[in-house]
């Protein structure tokens, strides 16, 4: 099926709140540990005050994924927060390809210098990923405890829009 790419719409928000609870329930992918309800994710990732831009993947009508910039006050002036989910069954080959070009071309327009992603050390998918879109490392945040304790290190990747 062919895929395509388009700013987050109202009514998205149910299906990407399901594609990111089933990531979530499945463990091991993402900081996030508490499922979301979809105003919860719009406020955070889809249309919220502190978001830059939400890009949806489709294959054919159905949102497959997303991909969002934030603000963030803890990184530099001029600098986004990346994120990126999609479908886990069956996965959804390119997307990632397609959401990080209209990520980049927004973040270019927006005037960002530097885009930021922070994953968890165990998250192997999310680290390839990241780094064949051009990220490199250049921070490693030790031992971030999740709810029950355990500590999973986060690796802070960065690259020019």
């Amino acid at each position: 099926m062919t895929l395509s790419v388009r700013p987050f719409r109202p009514g998205d928000e149910g299906p990407l709140t399901a594609i990111l609870n089933e990531i979530i329930a499945a463990g091991g992918t993402t900081a996030y540990e508490t499922p979301f309800t979809p105003e919860r994710l719009r406020a955070y990732h889809l249309d919220g005050p502190g978001v830059l831009c939400c890009h949806v993947v489709l294959e054919g009508e159905e949102p497959v994924g997303f991909q969002v910039l934030n603000a963030n006050p803890a990184l530099p002036e001029g600098w986004g927060d990346i994120a990126s989910f999609t479908r886990r069954e069956p996965p959804v080959r390119g997307a990632g390809t397609l959401l990080f070009e209209a990520t980049r071309a927004r973040a270019r327009a927006l005037g960002l210098a530097m885009l930021n992603a922070t994953i968890r050390a165990d998250n192997v998918p999310g680290l390839a990923y990241y780094a064949k879109m051009g990220f490199e490392d250049y921070e490693r945040l030790p031992a971030v405890p999740l709810a029950d304790g355990t500590p999973v290190d986060r690796i802070r990747r960065k690259r020019a829009p």
